[in-house]
């Protein structure tokens, strides 16, 4: 069975809602009978206080036990207690030692409420012998483990030499007992047997109908709770039945489907994630179709150049001769070039060059690439120089020799492709920190300084109308970035002090080399200067 987010949220809150109700009753309902229980016990220390005012009362009025024990009748007044009537009988602390209504039936008025009790069915009827309480079946109660709930049903009375006057010999055992005193003189100990503590039936039918309020008031709350999770549950899943939909139209090609975004929780925060990848995913499907359509157009102009050449030797207007047949060959090889560079990028931009990385002197590889490009500098007018000149410090990173030769010889190429003839290209090579900087400064042209970030995007030129048989592919630099960060490098291009462009390369050193974490030469590294500092975003 599979339940929707709604359904889910619905039954957790109401869960949740359940389990606090049931949690906050059981609390209550214990705080309530333990506030009762207290209650009760007071009441029943007040009532066993009162009964031992009565003993007392008896034991100095009649200088011993021996009446009480011979008058079974007095015991039960004692215990229970008479309406104080003027005028008549024996009197003592305001209670009628000689009326004879103890008070022992269910209909019994005028007494305190525990006089109340049906004493009838608790205690029986039957007479016992003088002397012998609790009575027979209350007893009985007390053995079957329900003792009666009267407290004076489980009273019993010794002397001071703790022989019994009223009570039962098997039953002392578990007593709780306290000394009656008639001054500093102890005179007897009543024994109480263990019971309810609450023994009224006042207290035990209102503990009844607040139990039976508590439970109402829990069945109230839930479903109150339940009427309150159903629409606060649909309230907290429409974001999210919206973020569904915009979903579905991301992936049917709608990349202009936005979300409504509302607050700053959680659910904001993923409206706002969408959203930012329906602007990623649009600006990616414009990047691809210009891409297609950028290939497409660079592989048009050279195959349509082919094309009518090959025509005009068709129709006899180009004679088919050496010097045509060199100019076919030179187009056929910046076509062959363009595809070349082409799927390098590719290869590049999907991670698919394989990279043999191996402890590399970076000073000695950049030195090896620009003697190989000098004669062919100085066929162009220009100047080469590679600063320091010689240096015995420590260049070495891991990298992959063959791919850092083809960052280098790029670099070296997009300079000899856009320098003016009597120019240069100065080399540099330093450390900073943990990392070796590379600056590649040439002469004029320079780049506008609005079109620095996009020099690295690919089939990009500073002058769109600049032939590709003078000019590059737009390539080259795009290549170059993607094997930097191959090698956990960077670059960036900047205005370059001697006029023409700055190409900044900051590739980390070897984790082993001895002079990763030296700063030599005293120098201090300004925070323009750090390699990992944009100066001018490529793309």
């Amino acid at each position: 069975m599979h339940l929707s987010l709604r359904a889910k949220l619905f039954l957790t809150l109401l869960c949740v809602s359940l389990v606090t109700v049931v949690v906050t009753q059981g609390f209550v309902r214990w705080s309530f009978v333990r506030g009762l229980e207290a209650a009760a016990a007071e009441r029943q220390a007040q009532r066993l206080d009162i009964i031992a005012e009565r003993l007392v009362a008896i034991h100095r009025r009649d200088g011993g036990w021996e009446g009480l024990a011979a008058d079974r009748r007095l015991w039960v007044h004692a215990l229970f207690g008479a309406r104080a009537e003027q005028g008549r009988g024996r009197r003592w602390a305001g209670f009628d030692l000689d009326d004879e209504r103890v008070h022992m039936g269910p209909g019994s008025r005028g007494g305190p409420p525990w006089a109340r009790w049906p004493l009838h069915e608790q205690a029986g009827d039957t007479p016992a012998e003088s002397g012998v309480w609790p009575p027979h079946r209350a007893v009985e109660r007390i053995q079957s483990g329900e003792p009666p709930r009267p407290l004076e049903l489980r009273l019993m009375l010794l002397d001071a030499d703790g022989r019994i006057i009223y009570g039962r010999e098997d039953l002392l055992a578990n007593a709780k007992r306290q000394p009656l005193r008639d001054g500093d003189e102890v005179i007897g100990t009543l024994a109480l047997l263990p019971g309810p503590s609450i023994t009224e039936l006042t207290d035990l039918r209102f503990r009844q109908r607040q139990t039976l309020a508590l439970w109402v008031i829990a069945l109230g709350v839930s479903l109150l709770a339940a009427l309150l999770a159903f629409p606060l549950s649909k309230r907290l899943t429409r974001p999210v039945a919206a973020f569904q939909r915009t979903m579905r139209r991301l992936a049917a090609g709608d990349y202009a489907a936005r979300v409504r975004v509302q607050g700053r929780d959680e659910l904001g925060r993923l409206g706002r994630d969408l959203n930012a990848l329906a602007q990623a995913l649009a600006q990616t499907e414009q990047a691809r179709r210009q891409w297609v359509a950028d290939i497409s157009h660079e592989l048009r102009t050279p195959l349509s150049l082919l094309r009518a050449e090959m025509e005009a030797m068709q129709d006899g207007v180009r004679p088919l001769d050496q010097t045509a047949l060199r100019s076919l060959h030179a187009d056929a090889l910046r076509l062959g070039r363009l595809i070349d560079d082409l799927y390098e990028l590719s290869m590049t931009d999907l991670g698919a060059l394989s990279y043999r990385k191996a402890p590399v002197d970076l000073y000695e590889l950049l030195a090896a690439e620009l003697d190989a490009f000098r004669e062919r500098f100085a066929s162009a007018g220009l100047r080469l120089r590679l600063e320091p000149a010689a240096t015995a410090d420590d260049w070495t990173l891991d990298g992959d020799a063959q791919r850092l030769s083809q960052l280098f010889r790029n670099l070296l190429r997009n300079s000899l492709a856009y320098t003016d003839a009597g120019g240069e290209l100065r080399v540099s090579l330093e450390r900073r920190g943990r990392h070796l900087q590379i600056d590649f400064d040439d002469t004029a042209p320079g780049v506008p300084e609005t079109a620095l970030p996009h020099l690295f995007e690919r089939l990009y030129r500073v002058e769109a109308s600049r032939s590709r048989a003078t000019g590059g592919a737009g390539l080259g630099l795009a290549i170059a970035h993607n094997i930097v960060a191959a090698h956990g490098g960077e670059i960036h291009a900047t205005a370059s002090p001697l006029g023409g462009l700055r190409l900044r390369i900051g590739l980390p050193m070897a984790a082993d080399s001895p002079a990763s974490s030296a700063r030599p030469h005293g120098t201090t590294p300004s925070p323009n200067d750090e390699p990992n500092t944009p100066r001018g975003t490529g793309a």
